[in-house]
C-alpha cells in the first residue's frame, strides 16, 4: 500500500510544481514535426458560426486582440440574444474597472452579426461553434466548402467529435482543424488544437499562434473520443459515480477532492452545471453500449426524479432558495443506498485515500494510453491541459507529474488492485507497465520527432 501523502504538499514541492507548470506551458507550443519558422496563414478577419454562449465568447476572444469578427446565427432571436450577452459581458468587465468604456465600444464595433452563411466569404478563418451534433456540423462544413474563400482555415469547436469525419465532407480536408475552446471562452485559458489526419502543418501553426495571441495556452491533440481533457475527465467522473454506488456518499467524495485541493467536488460541479447535461445522448447510448463492463446511470435516474441540480433546488445535494451552498439530503442518500442494494452491491465504508486514488489514477492510466497512441505529445501537455482547463490543483503540478512524484510502481500497484476488483475500466496501460519495468518516469518520455 502507498505511503505517499496525497493531501500534504510542502512549500518546496509547491515551488517545483509551479516551475513544472511554467515549463509545460512553454513546451506545449513546440511541435516536433512543425518547424518554429513555418509561415503562418494571415488571420485578419474571422467568422464565428453560432451565437450561443460559446460562439459569443470566441467572438470576444478575437475582438479582444483587435480581430474583426462576423458572428453568424441561423435565427434572428438567437443572434440578438448572443450579441446582447456579449455586450453584458463587456459591461460587467467595465463595472469591475478592468476595461474602459472606450475599449468596450471599440471591441463591440469589431463584432458584426448576420444571419447569412454567405458572409463567411471574406473570412481568413471560420470557427464553427454549434451544438455537439455530427450531422449539423457536417452540414455546416458542406456549406463552408462552397462559401469560404480558398485557403481559409475551417475550424470546428468540438469537445470530442471526430474532426476527420467533419473534414471528409469538404474538398479541402487540409484546411480543417479542431479548435476546442473551453467555456466561457473569453475567460478560460485552454485551447485544444485538434490535428486531423490531413490537417496542413501551417494550419496547426496558425491556430496555435492565434491561441497564444488570445492569451490562451494552446495544446495539440490528435483525434480520440474527448481528445486529451475530456478523455481523462470521463475516467474521473466515472470512478466518482462508482464510488457512490460502492459505499461513499456524494459529500464524502467531494470532501476528499476538496481536501486534495480542488475548488469544488465533482458532485457539486454536476449540480452547478445541471445533471441533465448530455441526458438525451446518454439515454440513447444505453441501448447499444457494450455489456461486458460496468456503467453508471445514477445521474440519469436523478434527472428522472427531477433532481437536476441547483436550478431545481435539488440534485446530489439540496439547496435553500437563494443559496447555492450544497446541503446533504437524507432523501438522496437513502435513494443511493437503495440503488446499491438493487444492483446487488454490498456497500463498504470508503477511505479518503482510496476515494482520491480511484478518481486520480484512472486519469493517469488514461493519460498513459494517450501518450502511447500519440494523442498527446508529452506528459506535460496533459498536465497543462488539466491545470488550465479542469481546475486540477496547481500545487500538485498535474496528474502525470503527480504520478511521477508518487512513484509509478505504487500507482501501477493500485491500478492492478482496482483492476482485480472492478475489471474492464482499470486495464493497466501497457506504457505504464513498461515504464515501471524499466524503472522510468513519465518525465523520461520524449515526443517523437
Amino acid at each position: 500500500m502507498s505511503t505517499f501523502d496525497l493531501f500534504h504538499v510542502s512549500d518546496e514541492e509547491r515551488a517545483r510544481a509551479a516551475a513544472h507548470a511554467r515549463m509545460a506551458a512553454t513546451q506545449a507550443a513546440h511541435i516536433p514535426d512543425i518547424p518554429a519558422d513555418t509561415p503562418l496563414r494571415p488571420v485578419q478577419r474571422v467568422a464565428v458560426i453560432g451565437a450561443g454562449t460559446m460562439g459569443g465568447g470566441i467572438a470576444m476572444s478575437l475582438a479582444n486582440i483587435g480581430i474583426p469578427v462576423t458572428l453568424i446565427d441561423s435565427s434572428a432571436q438567437g443572434l440578438e440574444r448572443g450579441l446582447a450577452r456579449v455586450k453584458d459581458n463587456y459591461a460587467t468587465t467595465v463595472k469591475r474597472g478592468k476595461l474602459s468604456p472606450a475599449d468596450m465600444e471599440q471591441r463591440l464595433a469589431l463584432i458584426t452579426g448576420t444571419l447569412q452563411m454567405a458572409d463567411v466569404k471574406d473570412a481568413d478563418m471560420v470557427i464553427e461553434a454549434v451544438f455537439e451534433d455530427m450531422g449539423l456540423k457536417q452540414d455546416i462544413f458542406r456549406q463552408l466548402d462552397t462559401l469560404a474563400k480558398p485557403g481559409a482555415i475551417l475550424a470546428t469547436n468540438t469537445s470530442g467529435l471526430d474532426v476527420d469525419a467533419i473534414a471528409a465532407v469538404t474538398a479541402r480536408p487540409q484546411d480543417v482543424v479542431g479548435a476546442h475552446f473551453f467555456s466561457p471562452a473569453h475567460v478560460m485559458k485552454l485551447l485544444e488544437v485538434v490535428r486531423g489526419a490531413q490537417t496542413a502543418p501551417d494550419v496547426i501553426a496558425t491556430l496555435m499562434d492565434l491561441g497564444r495571441r488570445m492569451g490562451k495556452i494552446a495544446v495539440l491533440a490528435r483525434i480520440y473520443p474527448g481528445f486529451i481533457g475530456n478523455a481523462l475527465f470521463r475516467n474521473y467522473t466515472r470512478e466518482a459515480h462508482f464510488l457512490v454506488e460502492d459505499g461513499a456518499l456524494p459529500h464524502e467524495v467531494d470532501a476528499a477532492l476538496k481536501k486534495f485541493g480542488y475548488a469544488m467536488g465533482i458532485f457539486a460541479v454536476h449540480d452547478m452545471a445541471g445533471n441533465d447535461v448530455g441526458y438525451q445522448t446518454r439515454k440513447a447510448q444505453m441501448a447499444t453500449r457494450p455489456t461486458d463492463r460496468r456503467w453508471n446511470d445514477l445521474i440519469l435516474k436523478l434527472c428522472d426524479l427531477g433532481r437536476l441540480g441547483q436550478k431545481s433546488g435539488k440534485g446530489w445535494y439540496r439547496y435553500e432558495a437563494g443559496d447555492r451552498t450544497p446541503q446533504r439530503d437524507p432523501e438522496l442518500e437513502q435513494f443511493i443506498v437503495e440503488e446499491s442494494a438493487r444492483m446487488g452491491i454490498q456497500r463498504q465504508p470508503m477511505d479518503e485515500n482510496d476515494i482520491l486514488k480511484r478518481c486520480l489514477y484512472g486519469m493517469v492510466n488514461e493519460g498513459a494510453k494517450l501518450l502511447e497512441q500519440g494523442i498527446a505529445l508529452r506528459p506535460s501537455d496533459i498536465d497543462i491541459t488539466y491545470l488550465t482547463g479542469y481546475g486540477f490543483p496547481a500545487h500538485h503540478g498535474g496528474p502525470m507529474y503527480l504520478a511521477d512524484r508518487i512513484g509509478l510502481d505504487q500507482v501501477l500497484a493500485d491500478i492492478q488492485r482496482f483492476h482485480a476488483q472492478d475489471g474492464y475500466w482499470w486495464q493497466p496501460a501497457p506504457l505504464l507497465e513498461r515504464l515501471v519495468r524499466e524503472g522510468k518516469r513519465f518525465a523520461d518520455l520524449q515526443p517523437a520527432a
